[in-house]
């Protein structure tokens, strides 16, 4: 009997699933998956979601254009997630292949044809949309200089898009004004890092999970946000139950929490009182829990200034002025302004009274605020225990019990089970957090307090105990932080006001010496604000959704539509930000393009094109190198004053000693040297061999240019050129990232890689090679050297300030941080008499731009609900399934209460998803940051809610 193409399919899939979980599969069914598998081509990727970095292998067939995906399983052979994937990782082809994918460019135009900001959306070339690009960039840098040219950049970028980006930004424009949504989501972990470590990302791995006796979510929904490394932390629980402890620290009840021993419902924002009464547990009643050989080794004990803000705008900027005599200032209301003022200035509360007492600040005090610094000091340990004095048991419970209905005294027994837990000599103890401490307005502290417990106890960087920062994104690690796409970064850890790193730079990219920018101040927020205020007059999104994922989004939203400027949004799908632009570019999608992510654990992993992009889409790479031939050295390379006086020199003479002309273009220059055309072109050969590739050879579809002209392919390997060049900076410094060719031999590799290892432990001289060199060199016969390079030498003072400005270097040491509990800018009062959260479900990714478009993730989550306490919706009227409004100070969002679903909040709080475009939920959040990392806080804020 003859079968359907589908029933083929359903066959194959059937017999997929019974082999995976060792059924036995009848005759007839596995001849006719074989059947169906007989033309397919399996190739390995990785999963274009969270920052797990799972690997799954994809089932292709057909030719050319009509090449599709037609199947998608686990990876058996990938370390993550041993042939698992979750249930968004299981739809990874069907992201592709929604009704409205974008499949030409879109630009605004009147009834002529030509541009106009209040117009209608009408397909037009590559080549119109990129000289409607080129006329406003030029018009940018004109008007604003590199400053006026700004990139919403992303953590879904592959590598070699984000360093592409990078090159032609930072090198081309000279504009620091590139910064990736990463900022949103892990910003405050990679200060913390920086300032804990001196160098980015975690010591350990998730091999973790299976070695660990205990593990300790700190606001983390790792149930749904992770859920293949909750798949193996289950499996941990359940191989060991008495002796495997789980403990979950959040705000509100989920599934995270059905797993754990024990759980604690915090008032949000109390998670640092709650680092501080362990660490005060350690100091002041088992301080024989304290390794003192290794703090002594490898450790100092440091504090910094308090008074920093919250990261909101300050006064005197352009659209918070005037101030009106009704409190409204520029173009923002009264309401808002009740809280934006504290950026200023604030009165110390009751509840954090105590805790600032030993910083010199007491209840009632005025507290006038400096911006956000990253400044700080060495101290005593002494010193250190004084910060800690003020978390006792009595004042840490009644700060941070969450839930109205918990007894006081069964809060104070988990708060001592858990301090029980990391102290026991001999249990090993993993920290594992997400948003829940990063999307937060004291985030760096938050992560920096956490290495305190760990520290003391010698718990860090050993095989089954640490403290673990989980990414949000595939690649916030990989392209955000590692490439250095952060408008204040460079690859491999290098920043760009280190006159150091800019040289090296500049020399790796052959450009000319004072090309870069020293001012890397323009974080995501920053941009918004300076589209605001009118600085930033061009705006391009790239792989994210700048305009649904930012707080207070209706500030930002407006200021696109009616400000004098020209917005452009790269993406496969018209989402809230396509919709708010000027121009819509099609992107290529993930398995459309050649490319690579890099995980939390350090894990690089790279892919090949398995498909066509739809229409006339191409890669975000293709997108950044067009617009790079549209620029020359005379066009770019002049002199610039920025906003602060700072001087950009004139770097064009240095240029045309280099050999350049005043019409060498930034494609020359930055992509198509004479260094990038040495990675031939070899269809012959591994990996190249039998697989598309649409930047490097063009393709059948003969998509017409941005010159007008069927693109026919660059002519040389631009993504193994691009590997390379991004790699030779870390090599020999910390980061090594293995050649390109390997990468597509494995699955995936744990930087550094030296001599062809990678390293599972970092900083531990058992596992990690420059640990061992360091801790030979440094001679203090420490197990450990913690050598990143970076805030390794301080002056000394006290809780209060620097009293000595003489600095001692601290090469190979980390840091014990002193910092205070501290209340955010907006908290629930008489009128907003709710804290609201926000964050994701297992179904939907992020803005919901993907996984909306699969029926079946469609289906099971359609919209974004507000999961509220039954108590507290019966107590303002409100039944399961009805219409609320949520409002805040700043704007409000309709959408339906849910009292029984898998989110159960305390009576004080409610959260809201932010996937639906429908529910903006991000109408209403508050556009506070962290100071110090300028990673906004979802997290808090205070509304009302009533019938709608």
């Amino acid at each position: 009997m003859s079968l359907s193409r589908r029933e083929f399919l359903k066959s194959s899939a059937a017999a997929s699933a019974a082999a995976a979980v060792g059924m036995s599969v009848p005759a007839e069914l596995e001849a006719n998956a074989n059947t169906a598998e007989s033309n397919w081509r399996w190739d390995k990727a990785a999963c274009r979601f969270c920052g797990t970095g799972c690997g799954i292998m994809l089932a292709t067939t057909g030719e050319g254009k009509d090449r599709k995906i037609v199947a998608v399983k686990g990876d058996p052979a990938a370390p993550v997630n041993r042939g698992l994937n979750c249930i968004k990782g299981y739809f990874n082809a069907k992201i592709m292949y929604g009704a409205d994918r974008l499949t030409q460019p879109l630009l605004r135009v009147n009834s002529k044809g030509e541009f106009d900001k209040h117009g209608k959306f009408a397909p037009v070339s590559w080549k119109r949309a990129y000289d409607e690009m080129e006329v406003h960039i030029r018009k940018a840098l004109k008007e604003k200089g590199p400053e006026g040219v700004a990139v919403f950049a992303s953590g879904q970028y592959t590598i070699m898009e984000g360093y592409a980006a990078q090159k032609m930004m930072k090198g081309g424009f000279r504009s620091n004004a590139i910064d990736p949504n990463a900022r949103h989501c892990m910003a405050s972990a990679v200060v913390g890092f920086y300032q804990t470590f001196g160098i980015d990302e975690p010591s350990g791995c998730y091999d973790d999970i299976e070695l660990t006796d205990t593990i300790v979510t700190w606001g983390s929904n790792m149930a749904e946000m992770h859920p293949i490394l909750w798949s193996r932390v289950t499996d941990r629980k359940l191989s060991d139950p008495d002796r495997v402890k789980i403990v979950n620290i959040q705000t509100y009840t989920h599934r995270t929490c059905d797993l754990g021993d024990f759980n604690i419902i915090f008032r949000p924002n109390t998670d640092l009182a709650l680092w501080n009464y362990l660490a005060r547990e350690i100091v002041y009643n088992h301080p024989e829990a304290i390794d003192w050989d290794f703090i002594k080794k490898n450790i100092i004990f440091t504090a910094g200034p308090v008074n920093i803000g919250y990261g909101f705008r300050r006064a005197g900027e352009k659209s918070v002025t005037p101030v009106r005599p009704d409190g409204s200032a520029g173009k923002y209301d009264a309401k808002e302004m009740e809280i934006y003022n504290k950026e200023m200035q604030k009165v110390v509360s009751p509840l954090e009274g105590p805790a600032l007492e030993p910083y010199g600040y007491k209840e009632g005090d005025v507290m006038h605020n400096t911006p956000g610094t990253l400044k700080h000091w060495e101290i005593t340990f002494e010193e250190y225990k004084k910060s800690l004095a003020p978390y006792t048991l009595d004042y840490t419970a009644k700060l941070c019990k969450g839930d109205p209905e918990e007894s006081l005294d069964g809060f104070k027994k988990k708060l001592q089970d858990l301090a029980a837990l990391y102290v026991e000599d001999g249990r090993k103890v993993v920290s594992f957090w997400t948003m829940g401490m990063n999307q937060h307005t004291r985030g760096t502290w938050d992560n920096s307090l956490s290495y305190n417990v760990h520290f003391m106890l010698n718990k860090q960087a050993r095989p089954g105990s640490g403290a673990f920062s989980l990414t949000g994104q595939p690649s916030a690690c990989g392209t955000a932080r590692e490439v250095g796409t952060f408008c204040h970064r460079l690859p491999a850890d290098m920043m760009v006001k280190n006159p150091k790193h800019r040289a090296k730079t500049e020399k790796g990219w052959h450009i000319p010496a004072g090309t870069l920018n020293p001012v890397g101040n323009q974080h995501i927020m920053k941009i918004h604000r300076d589209i605001e205020d009118g600085i930033v007059k061009f705006a391009w999104v790239n792989v994210c959704n700048a305009y649904q994922d930012s707080a207070n989004a209706k500030h930002w939203v407006k200021a696109a539509r009616e400000m004098d400027n020209f917005i452009v949004t790269s993406d496969g799908y018209p989402g809230i930000s396509a919709m708010v632009s000027d121009l819509i570019l099609p992107s290529a999608m993930i398995y459309e393009k050649w490319g690579a992510y890099g995980n939390a654990e350090r894990r690089s992993q790279h892919w090949r094109q398995q498909v066509l992009p739809v229409g006339h889409a191409m890669s975000d790479t293709w997108q950044w190198v067009e617009l790079s031939k549209r620029f020359t050295v005379d066009d770019l390379w002049g002199p610039y004053t920025l906003r602060n006086g700072k001087k950009l020199p004139d770097v064009r003479q240095k240029a045309y000693d280099m050999g350049y002309t005043k019409d060498t273009t930034m494609y020359e220059i930055l992509y198509a040297n004479d260094r990038a055309k040495k990675y031939k072109i070899d269809l012959n050969a591994f990996p190249q061999k039998g697989y598309d590739n649409s930047e490097c050879n063009g393709d059948e579809r003969n998509v017409v240019g941005t010159d007008g002209k069927v693109f026919k392919g660059y002519g040389f390997m631009i993504h193994h050129y691009l590997w390379e060049e991004y790699a030779s900076f870390g090599r020999g410094h910390g980061h090594d990232l293995a050649d390109f060719v390997t990468y597509h031999k494995v699955r995936g590799l744990k930087w550094p890689v030296v001599n062809g290892k990678e390293t599972a432990w970092r900083f531990n001289v058992n596992f990690d090679p420059y640990a061992a060199k360091h801790a030979k060199e440094n001679g203090r016969g420490s197990e450990f050297a913690f050598y990143g390079p970076l805030a390794k030498s301080l002056p000394h003072g006290n809780l209060k300030g620097v009293q000595d400005k003489k600095k001692t270097s601290l090469k190979d040491k980390a840091k014990i941080f002193a910092h205070p509990y501290m209340d955010p800018p907006e908290m629930p009062d008489e009128e907003y008499n709710l804290w609201l959260c926000t964050g994701r479900v297992l179904e939907h990714w992020h803005s919901g731009t993907m996984t909306m478009r699969v029926p079946e993730l469609y289906r099971a989550v359609p919209e974004a609900l507000v999961y509220m306490n039954p108590q507290a919706a019966s107590e303002r009227g409100l039944k399961d399934g009805e219409l609320c409004w949520v409002e805040s100070r700043r704007g409000r969002v309709r959408a339906r209460v849910e009292t029984r679903g898998r989110n159960r909040p305390p009576k004080p709080l409610v959260f809201v998803p932010w996937f639906d475009e429908r529910v903006f939920i991000n109408k209403v959040t508050l556009d506070a940051t962290c100071p110090m990392s300028k990673q906004t806080d979802y997290k808090k804020c205070a509304v009302k809610i009533y019938k709608a």
